[in-house]
C-alpha cells in the first residue's frame, strides 16, 4: 500500500466530480492527531481575521495585556519611494494607513488583524491550489473528439509538443510563484506569531514581496473566459470544478497579497531580532527604498530587509530604456508573425494577432475581438508610449505635472501584467485542441508577445519614478508639496 503517515497506510479517496467519481491515487489518510492539529492551526487565524477583536481585547485582565503584542508602528520618518519627500508619520495603530502628502501614494498601513489574518489567507490559498490543480479545469468537445483539461495536464501537453517555454511561462506565473509566496507568507508569520527567528526569515519576506508582481492566477482565470467565448462557436464546453477555484483562488490570492504590508513585517523582525528597524533621519542617512527605513549611507545591503541600499536607482534611466528599446524591437515581430496555426483536415489557417482581431470582429464575436485589441494591441502599445514618455520626463523636464506622471507610472506598473491574456488563452486553445480532427499550435510571434509583456514590466520595475521629481526640482520647476492626498 506504500509508506505511512501518522501511523495509517495510504489509501484511495474518492470524491464526486462531474462525471461521477474523481480519484486522487496514493493520498495519505491522516491521523487523526495530524488532523487536529492542522486545523488547530488554520481554524484561529481564520477566526481571528473574519470576526473583529476589539471587544474581546478589552475583556483580556490587565494583568495580562503586556504578554499581548504589540501591532502599532511607531512614530518616525519615511521617504516617499515614489517622489522623495519626506514625511514624518505619525503612531500607527491597526487599521490606519500613511499617504505620501505630496504625491499621495500609499506609504504603508498596519492591518485591521494584522498577525492573523495574512496566515489564514495564506493557508485557505494552498488548500484551495491543492484542490484547483487536481480536479478537472474544462472540458472540450467536437465531433470526433474530446478534451478533458486539468491545469497540470495543460502543462504535459505543452511539453509533450515541444513548447516546453509556454509551459513554464505557465507553471512559473500560475503555480510556481504563487506556492512559493504562499509557503514564505506562512513562514515569515509563523516566526512573528510564535516571536522566533527562523533561519534566512529577511530574505524570505524580500523574496515573498517581490513575488507578488508574478502571480497572474487572475490573468488566467479571466483568459478562461475570453478562451470560452472563442471555443463556444465551434464546441461544447463545460468548466470543470477547478474552474470555480480558481475563481475562489483568484481572490484570495490578491486577499492575501494586500494583506502583508511589508514595512511593518520588518519593523516586528526587527523586534524580534533585537535590531531597532526605526532609526532618526539624518544628513548620514538614506531611505531604503524597498522597507522605508533610514539606514546609514555607507551600509550596504540595507540591514533591515537585505535589499541593495541607493538614494536614486543606479542608472535606473539606461536600464529602463535598454528594456523599453528591446520590447519595442520585438514588438514587430509579434505582430507581424503568425501568433496562432489552427488545422483540421480540411484546411490550415494562420493568424497573425491583427487579422485574428479582424476576423472575429467579421464573425460577430465583438466582445472577445475588444477584449483581444485591448489586451494585444492597446495595453503594449500604450505601456510602450507611457514609458516613454516617463523617461523622456526624467531626463528632459517634460511640461507636465510630476503628480500626473506619477499616477501615469502607477498605472502603467498596475496593467503591463494583463497582456498575458493574450498567452493564456492560446495555451488554452492548444490545449483543447490537439487531435489530427482539429489542432491549434503557437506560432513564433507568441514566445516574441511574452517576451515583450516581460521585458516591458522589466523597464516599468527599474525605473525609479522619483527622477521625475528631482528633474523639476533641478530645473526650478514649482509643485506643490503640501498638496494632500484626497
Amino acid at each position: 500500500m506504500g509508506s505511512a503517515v501518522g501511523g495509517q497506510p495510504l489509501e484511495k479517496i474518492f470524491l464526486p466530480d462531474d462525471k461521477g467519481l474523481f480519484i486522487l491515487p496514493n493520498l495519505p489518510v491522516l491521523h487523526p492527531d495530524w488532523v487536529y492539529r492542522l486545523f488547530s492551526f488554520i481554524m484561529p487565524p481564520l477566526i481571528f481575521a473574519t470576526f473583529p477583536m476589539k471587544p474581546f481585547a478589552e475583556n483580556i485582565p490587565h494583568s495580562l495585556r503586556g504578554n499581548c503584542r504589540d501591532e502599532a508602528l511607531p512614530p518616525h520618518t519615511v521617504d516617499c519611494p515614489e517622489c522623495g519627500c519626506r514625511a514624518d508619520v505619525p503612531r500607527l495603530d491597526r487599521g490606519e494607513a500613511a499617504f505620501c502628502p505630496r504625491c499621495g501614494y500609499k506609504l504603508f498601513r498596519v492591518g485591521r488583524h494584522p498577525f492573523s489574518a495574512p496566515p489564514a489567507y495564506a493557508a485557505a490559498s494552498l488548500i484551495l491550489m491543492a484542490f484547483a490543480y487536481g480536479m478537472t479545469y474544462i472540458e472540450v468537445g467536437i465531433p470526433g473528439a474530446a478534451s478533458v483539461l486539468s491545469l497540470p495536464e495543460m502543462m504535459r501537453l505543452m511539453v509533450f509538443q515541444d513548447y516546453g517555454f509556454l509551459a513554464e511561462v505557465m507553471f512559473v506565473l500560475t503555480f510556481g510563484a504563487p506556492v512559493l509566496f504562499l509557503l514564505l507568507c506562512l513562514y515569515v508569520y509563523a516566526a512573528l506569531i510564535r516571536k522566533r527567528v527562523y533561519p534566512a526569515l529577511r530574505l524570505a519576506t524580500r523574496v515573498m514581496v517581490r513575488l507578488r508582481q508574478a502571480m497572474m492566477v487572475d490573468v488566467f482565470f479571466v483568459s478562461t473566459l475570453v478562451a470560452y467565448i472563442k471555443l463556444s462557436s465551434v464546441a461544447e464546453v463545460r468548466f470543470g470544478s477547478a474552474f470555480y477555484l480558481m475563481f475562489a483562488l483568484s481572490v484570495m490570492l490578491i486577499r492575501t497579497s494586500v494583506s502583508v504590508p511589508q514595512h511593518w513585517v520588518y519593523f516586528q523582525i526587527g523586534r524580534l531580532t533585537g535590531d531597532n528597524a526605526v532609526q532618526t533621519a539624518s544628513e548620514g542617512k538614506t531611505c531604503c527604498s524597498r522597507c522605508l527605513y533610514f539606514r546609514d549611507s555607507a551600509e550596504s545591503p540595507c540591514g533591515v530587509c537585505g535589499a541593495e541600499l541607493y538614494r536614486r536607482r543606479p542608472k535606473s534611466l539606461s536600464i529602463s530604456s535598454a528594456f523599453l528599446t528591446a520590447a519595442v524591437i520585438l514588438y514587430f515581430p509579434a505582430n507581424i508573425l503568425p501568433i496562432m496555426i489552427s488545422s483540421n483536415p480540411a484546411a490550415t489557417e494562420v493568424n497573425t494577432i491583427l487579422n485574428g482581431i479582424a476576423y472575429m470582429w467579421d464573425e460577430g464575436d465583438r466582445l472577445i475581438a475588444a477584449v483581444i485589441f485591448s489586451a494585444s494591441i492597446l495595453v503594449p502599445v500604450l505601456k510602450i508610449a507611457a514609458m516613454s514618455v516617463l523617461i523622456a520626463s526624467a531626463r528632459f523636464a517634460l511640461p507636465t505635472g510630476a503628480k500626473k506622471l506619477s499616477h501615469l507610472y502607477r498605472i502603467t506598473e498596475a496593467v503591463g501584467r494583463w497582456s498575458m491574456i493574450d498567452i493564456f488563452v492560446i495555451i488554452i486553445l492548444m490545449c483543447s485542441f490537439h487531435t489530427y480532427a482539429a489542432r491549434v499550435i503557437p506560432g513564433s510571434a507568441a514566445v516574441y508577445f511574452c517576451l515583450v509583456v516581460i521585458l516591458t514590466m522589466l523597464s516599468a520595475y527599474y525605473f525609479d519614478p522619483r527622477l521625475l521629481w528631482d528633474k523639476r526640482a533641478s530645473d526650478g520647476i514649482a509643485f506643490n508639496e503640501t498638496e494632500k492626498h484626497d
